[in-house]
């Protein structure tokens, strides 16, 4: 719209107020560089109309605007623009400095001053302008000319503020990224001296360092680490395993066939195993001796004599990984130091008097017993250190250790019926503990730490698996002593097995360090393989060191030192003082299955168990004072000297546990016996040359009289005796009447014996008067009945 003049005086209208520039101290106070604090974003942009609030110092009155509006709008003298811009100016001015208070101050800095000057400027030049062509637009009289040159005019001002704001912006931004770029560098600088930032591992080392945290772990060293050490001190067992057998060729064939019978049998007709092929025509034969049947796993694995042989061997070492094994983990259990653990181990897997049992495999494998012992411990938090801790119990272990306790039972009574009792006293000893003992202490309504009835329930569920197992192991046991008078180990037998006083310190013949030094005194013992129940001087000394210093309490050494006491006397049998009236020989006539026990010295082992865990207790103790000294040091390192000194009693335990064993090479059964017809009797039949038939028999596990066990049948005895004349009529009687098939003379083996003559010529002739074929086959001599 244009202007009109009244009175020579000029109306500035509202279009031509809105398109000139604002006054000089709006200018000055928007390009004053205040502080300013932008809107809130939106989703990263600025909200539509909103405002631009500045910081209370520099915050400028809201009235300041309409006065320097109206000067700006006010009217002149003489018409013209000049002469009405300088009193808008004044008047913004006053108004200001009514307003702010301070103009000066405002405006104090030269950049302030400069740039509301070029705006009083720009505004003055504007208005004159704009009347100049609002008074030729009147005196042409072309009005939409006018409008519409104003109207592009704005449009031009406009677009030109646009893209001066848009280059103020564009600088702004460049130099935040100047800025930012140098902050970014100096931070690059200064990075060098920060730590190499953690790489993120890929898949594949996750997986090796899981790899190598499960192989380094300690029990996994203490598994490797038991196998190796049995495969080393049991050498060289395993250099030929399919061809020889350590010790000798007498009870180890015996044991070797009963892995192969279990085997064969369990799976298949689990309610025939006790009657095994052997001892023909008896019955419950398999319960003649200490059956292995925990072993029937491996018996399954192969067949024939070759396997049984391998199979032995491999037990062999295992039975003494597993010694090893139990009594580390039983010693950490309780509390004592990896030292302390792998010293008892050691002085209980390969202890001296070990080896005069090297040929009964059932003695050997021990380690159940410690290993049961173990988790039943850690299944009720319990250890020698801290006690009972019910927040350590867990259930699942207590049913592992009842496992292991049955398994272990397995094995044999010769070992477990001991084993069975021990465990039954120590329930009585932990039941009456936790339920008299803080009674006695305090008041009669004292508390008692908890007992969780998860834990009860795994415990009776356990026992009653043992005691189940147990029963139904001992009934054939029970029906063979019924059946065999002779089965039963009578106190002058017992006599004949029990080790004197000075066998404590006679080392058995194959110790590699004391088997000569000791033969002197060996030659004393009736009975050197059950006699000689040496220790090792190594164990006894940490073990009476650990009387004194230990990390085990006084009350636990002086249960220790009465176990180690009890069990020597009772090893002793009726060598024990007063004949062993007050101390074996109640348990023989009390405890029902203690009569078939005829070795007293086997319980040497609860003795070692008692020694190795005292001992470990010194060895504990010393290892905790060599980290209290290590940790003094700067920086914390033991020297080589205590690292020695840590593994030094292990070391000496295996020095004294070293052992020649013999490996003497099994002999194959004859060709000439794979198609024997069953039921067969093979003389010369005796003790040793039947217990090397039964691991010939593994081969097809047919029938035969021949058999090899602690006591010896009275129908096999008789058979042996009429037959040492065969072929005399009484013995072909007894044979066909037991419904023998066929008889087998082995020249070789009866040479010089009783059964010499029944493979001479003569001997086939007679057998051929009375109806009887014979065949030569090499060295063998078949009679078909």
């Amino acid at each position: 719209m244009a202007s009109a003049r009244w009175g020579g005086v000029r109306t500035i209208s509202p279009e031509e107020k809105a398109a000139a520039p604002p006054p000089a101290d709006s200018i000055a106070s928007m390009e004053r560089p205040v502080d300013v604090v932008p809107p809130r974003k939106q989703n990263g942009r600025t909200p539509s109309g909103a405002s631009v609030e500045a910081a209370p110092s520099s915050t400028v009155d809201p009235a300041a605007t309409p006065a320097a509006d109206a000067a700006t709008a006010g009217t002149t003298s003489n018409g013209t623009a000049s002469a009405g811009a300088a009193p808008a100016d004044a008047a913004t001015a006053a108004e200001a400095q009514a307003a702010g208070g301070k103009p000066a101050e405002a405006t104090a800095d030269a950049d302030a001053k400069t740039t509301g000057a070029k705006a009083d400027a720009a505004a003055a030049e504007t208005t004159a302008d704009a009347d100049a062509k609002a008074a030729d637009g009147a005196e042409t009289g072309a009005k939409p000319v006018d409008e519409a040159k104003a109207g592009a005019d704005l449009k031009a001002g406009g677009k030109a503020t646009a893209e001066e704001k848009t280059a103020d912006d564009k600088a702004a931004e460049a130099d935040s990224v100047s800025l930012t770029k140098k902050k970014a560098d100096r931070g690059e600088e200064w990075r060098k001296f920060a730590p190499p930032p953690e790489r993120v591992p890929g898949r594949y080392a996750k997986l090796g360092a899981r790899v190598w945290a499960f192989v380094a772990h300690e029990w996994t060293l203490a598994v490797l680490g038991s196998f190796l050490a049995a495969a080393v001190m049991t050498w060289p067992t395993l250099k030929n395993p399919t061809k020889t057998l350590p010790m000798d060729l007498g009870d180890p064939t015996l044991q070797a066939w009963q892995m192969a019978w279990s085997g064969h049998e369990l799976p298949r007709n689990p309610l025939n195993v006790w009657n095994s092929n052997t001892f023909y025509p008896e019955s419950n034969s398999f319960a003649f001796s200490d059956t292995l049947m925990g072993y029937f796993p491996v018996g399954m694995i192969g067949s024939g004599f070759t396997a049984a042989i391998l199979r032995y061997n491999i037990m062999f070492v295992f039975a003494f990984a597993l010694a090893f094994l139990g009594v580390y983990a039983l010693v950490r259990q309780l509390g004592g130091t990896k030292s302390g653990a792998a010293l008892a181990a050691a002085a209980f897997g390969f202890a001296p008097w070990r080896w005069t049992q090297a040929g009964h495999l059932h003695v050997l494998s021990s380690g159940g017993i410690a290993l049961s012992l173990a988790m039943l411990a850690r299944g009720h938090g319990y250890s020698f250190r801290h006690g009972y801790r019910p927040e350590k119990a867990n259930w699942k272990w207590v049913v592992a250790g009842w496992a292991v306790a049955t398994w272990q039972i397995s094995l044999g009574f010769g070992i477990g019926l001991p084993f069975a009792y021990a465990l039954a006293l120590l329930g009585v000893i932990v039941v009456g503990h936790w339920a008299l003992v803080p009674r006695i202490r305090s008041s009669w309504w004292a508390d008692r730490k908890p007992f969780a009835r998860v834990l009860l329930i795994a415990n009776l569920g356990g026992g009653l698996l043992f005691a189940l197992i147990g029963g139904l192991m001992a009934r054939p046991y029970l029906q063979v002593v019924e059946d065999h008078p002779n089965a039963r180990r009578v106190v002058e037998e017992v006599s004949v097995y029990s080790p004197p006083k000075w066998g404590w310190l006679v080392a058995p013949v194959q110790s590699r360090l004391w088997g000569e030094e000791h033969a002197g005194v060996r030659a004393l013992l009736s009975v050197p393989g059950e006699m000689s129940i040496f220790l090792g001087y190594t164990a006894l000394g940490l073990a009476a060191a650990g009387l004194i210093f230990s990390v085990w309490s006084w009350r636990i050494r002086a249960m220790l030192a009465a176990g180690t006491f009890v069990s020597g006397i009772l090893a002793m049998g009726t060598a024990a003082p007063k004949g062993g009236d007050w101390s074996y020989l109640i348990l023989y006539d009390i405890l029902p299955g203690w009569d078939g026990i005829r070795t007293p010295g086997r319980l040497v082992l609860w003795t070692t168990l008692c020694v190795a865990v005292l001992a470990a207790g010194a060895v504990s103790a010393f290892a905790e004072r060599v980290k209290e000294f290590a940790e003094d040091r700067v920086p914390y390192r033991p020297g080589l000297i205590l690292r020695t000194a840590m593994v030094l009693p292990m070391v000496l335990a295996l020095a004294e546990g070293a052992a020649i064993i013999p490996q003497p090479e099994m002999p194959k059964a004859p060709l000439a016996m794979k198609d024997l017809e069953a039921p067969f009797f093979i003389l010369p039949s005796d003790q040793i040359n039947d217990e090397n038939y039964m691991l010939w028999g593994t081969d097809g596990l047919k029938p035969m009289v021949n058999g090899g066990s602690g006591f010896t049948p009275i129908g096999q005895q008789h058979m042996r005796d009429v037959c040492t004349s065969f072929p005399n009529p009484e013995c072909v009687e007894v044979l066909r009447e037991a419904k023998v098939k066929t008889l087998v003379i082995i020249r070789s083996r009866a040479i010089g014996g009783p059964y010499e003559l029944a493979a001479s010529p003569e001997a086939m002739e007679a057998a051929a008067d009375l109806g009887i074929v014979s065949e030569e086959r090499g060295d063998v001599v078949i009679y078909k009945l």
